[in-house]
């Protein structure tokens, strides 16, 4: 598993891409006409799935754990030389779809008050999440975006520096991340902008620290993890509190080490739909945006369900085909002229 694909967390990332674009959304009213008297669990995402978010930043640290020091027995595996190739790797895996996105939401809501030309300079530089309230402009759900890639320049400078800085940023981050959320940021319910950095920084750190006691990890009980990840779902932090600590210190680190159980996560329709949950997680907002007039109007439940339905249909048929022709075309076209670059770097430097 150390130095193989997780093929387990790509069908857990595909879930809860799924989870906010078809059960979690302000603008998705018509839901509740469609669910009706849902299972607690619908209605759990209802109201929550804005946290599946803080579930993606646990993989993504896990994750970049898995990759960049996993070849290296769990020391940092970056050298300085590495940073800019590194940095383009990111690049050219965030930025394309990200882009289209942008311009998409720019051309079909220009008229939108909140889409100024500060926002969309913010969303073109990937700084959305550090403007308010830019981040809920254009594509919104984009501002994680932004978190992610502070958290990995903290991630590749950190590595850079050796295994002891890297543990010490890990854990310092996790606590002071942490102290934010229970102290400045103890309000009741969510999302809150100000909280947006914070919660980054907590699940992907955090993420680094479980793979790093991942030989712990897969030696608990598997019903001690299930009832650990009840009761991380199931404490209500009240009015004075956010419901973000146990969320991510309990159930979302339960769930990813379940998920790695769990062979099913492995299967080719679920790694099928975790390639293209960055897609989903994009695509889904200006498509809900579109069908918002009509289906918020619609009172009927079968006809809600069946708009539902239809929403779902368009969003992954729309994911499958970006994905296909434009997300994996342009990475493979920037990292392909990166190599270039160096190849031609290196033969005027042989010269």
């Amino acid at each position: 598993m150390d130095r193989g694909r997780l093929r387990s967390l790509d069908g857990l990332r595909g879930i809860a891409a799924c989870g906010v674009a078809f059960f979690y959304h302000p603008l998705l009213e018509f839901n509740a006409h469609a669910i009706g008297h849902a299972p607690a669990v619908l209605l759990w995402l209802r109201t929550w799935g804005w946290t599946l978010v803080d579930l993606f930043f646990l993989i993504s640290g896990y994750v970049f754990a898995q990759v960049y020091l996993g070849r290296t027995g769990g020391r940092a595996g970056l050298e300085q030389s590495a940073l800019p190739d590194f940095a383009m790797a990111r690049f050219a895996r965030l930025y394309p779809l990200h882009l289209l996105l942008l311009l998409v939401t720019a051309a079909l809501f220009a008229s939108e008050p909140a889409n100024t030309a500060i926002a969309f300079m913010a969303h073109l530089f990937m700084m959305q999440a550090f403007v308010a309230p830019v981040g809920h402009t254009f594509d919104g759900p984009s501002w994680s975006l932004s978190v992610e890639v502070f958290c990995y320049a903290i991630f590749a400078v950190a590595a850079a520096r050796g295994d002891r800085v890297l543990r010490r940023i890990t854990v310092a981050t996790v606590v002071l991340a942490l102290a934010y959320i229970v102290v400045l940021g103890g309000r009741e319910g969510g999302p809150w902008a100000a909280d947006c950095l914070p919660r980054g920084l907590l699940g992907f750190f955090l993420g680094q620290l479980l793979w790093r006691c991942r030989e712990q990890l897969q030696s608990i009980w598997t019903p001690f993890l299930v009832v650990v990840l009840a009761l991380g779902l199931a404490i209500d932090m009240g009015a004075a509190w956010s419901p973000l600590p146990p969320l991510c210190l309990l159930a979302w680190p339960c769930v990813l080490a379940l998920a790695l159980r769990i062979p099913a996560l492995g299967s080719r329709a679920m790694v099928w739909l975790g390639d293209r949950s960055y897609t989903i997680y994009l695509v889904h907002y200006p498509i809900l945006l579109c069908f918002r007039p009509d289906l918020n109007e619609q009172q009927n439940v079968w006809l809600a369900s069946a708009g539902t339905l239809g929403y779902v249909a368009i969003v992954l048929a729309a994911s499958a085909a970006i994905y296909r022709f434009f997300e994996m075309p342009a990475g493979r076209m920037i990292r392909a002229a990166w190599g270039r670059r160096h190849l031609a770097a290196n033969a005027v430097a042989t010269a």
